[in-house]
């Protein structure tokens, strides 16, 4: 027993220590990049696994063609396959992780995570890997069904809570496996702070913050205990909080969910809750992603690879709207928020309002570049 004992003690030791140094690390930073300043803007192109490179590229297309003209350089960076990773046996290969610090925003498509049982080694999510490499601490992800009154924005911690050391647990005796969850007053600060300000520049009026601070005391207890002093500094803005199993079922309460606007809650949480309200705008395909940081910002998908659609022949077939969505968050961040709107108009107009081509996975529906081309003819007849 002393020998196990002994064993997670050293284990943790290691794992706190290296918090700490991230702690330290985050505090040294300097502030958000300004990218007016810019003599260029580089953007990396990563188009990842399956459906993956299909629906970059049709991001990418629309993207380059909005931005023709500005001071804009795209760059292919190949290296997230699964096969390159599992070669490497990283996240990410070293030589890739090179290349996106020479990037400024990443356009990222769907990576695959190894499972149990897959042909791949157990290595770690690239997208979480990409996370904490970049510091990337917001993720961000809109959700609107107007006639639903639903107009949502999560702000997701993104580098800390459950996933922070979710590949460094360990296995104590063969009978008691434990896991680890980190929060530090650095790290929330900034996403809560973040989500106030996103309020108080879009004219939102509430802040809703999401824990289980009633049984997680700890850390869940001290994000909480942090939003709440922050919010006494919005007095315009008006704050609430909710627990996260009763949040889950207020999302789907008609009545209820018309008064959410800005929910900021820790990783786990966020992730789980921000598929739930994708799926109420029209499933995962639809929702695109935003991932910031105060030197670097990624923009992606919120679904996964689909290596289904690979091995069905059926990838051409993929829906890019989810990238599409992440592409307007890309042109927001960058201050180009007029060519936002113009492109989150026209996919409004394709995809819910015209629907004059239709994407269904199968060859009963338009491909993705199709679709893509669809609606870049929209963006020219909205410009006129």
């Amino acid at each position: 027993m002393e020998q196990y004992l002994d064993t997670a003690s050293a284990h943790f030791a290691q794992l706190v220590a290296r918090q700490m140094a991230r702690v330290r690390d985050m505090a040294a930073q300097a502030d958000f990049v300004d990218y007016s300043k810019l003599d260029k803007l580089v953007v990396g192109v990563c188009g990842g696994d399956g459906i993956g490179p299909a629906i970059t590229a049709a991001a990418r297309m629309l993207l380059e063609e909005l931005l023709r003209g500005e001071a804009v350089e795209f760059r292919d960076i190949p290296g997230l396959t699964i096969e390159r990773r599992a070669e490497c046996g990283k996240a990410i290969p070293d030589d890739t992780l090179t290349e996106l610090k020479d990037c400024h925003i990443i356009l990222k498509g769907p990576t695959t995570t190894p499972r149990a049982g897959d042909p791949w080694p157990n290595i770690e999510s690239a997208n979480v890997a990409m996370r904490k490499e970049l510091d990337l601490f917001a993720n961000v992800r809109p959700v609107k069904v107007p006639e639903q009154g639903i107009d949502w924005v999560f702000f997701r911690e993104n580098t800390e809570g459950a996933y922070a050391v979710g590949s460094q647990g360990i296995h104590v005796t063969p009978e008691l496996a434990i896991d680890f969850t980190v929060t530090t007053s650095g790290g929330t600060e900034r996403i809560v702070r973040q989500a106030f300000e996103y309020a108080k520049k879009t004219g939102r009026g509430r802040v809703t913050a999401v824990t289980k601070a009633n049984v997680i005391k700890t850390t869940d207890g001290k994000f909480l205990g942090i939003a709440k002093d922050i919010a006494k500094e919005y007095a315009d803005i008006a704050f609430d909080d909710w627990y996260i199993d009763i949040m889950t079922a207020k999302l789907l309460d008609e009545k209820r969910r018309r008064d959410f606007s800005v929910v900021v809650l820790p990783n786990l949480y966020g992730d789980i809750l921000t598929d739930e309200a994708a799926e109420l705008q029209g499933g995962v395909g639809t929702a695109g992603s935003a991932n910031i940081g105060k030197r670097y910002a990624m923009f992606e998908a919120i679904h996964g690879s689909a290596p289904r659609m690979v091995t069905e022949g059926r990838a051409q077939y993929a829906d890019p709207t989810s990238m599409l969505r992440a592409s307007v968050l890309l042109l927001e961040h960058i201050g180009q928020a007029e060519k936002a709107r113009l492109l989150e108009r026209a996919l409004d107009i394709c995809a819910i309002e015209e629907r004059r081509v239709t994407v269904t996975g199968r060859d009963t529906g338009c491909t993705g570049q199709e679709f893509a081309e669809y609606v870049l003819e929209t963006v020219a007849r909205l410009k006129g």
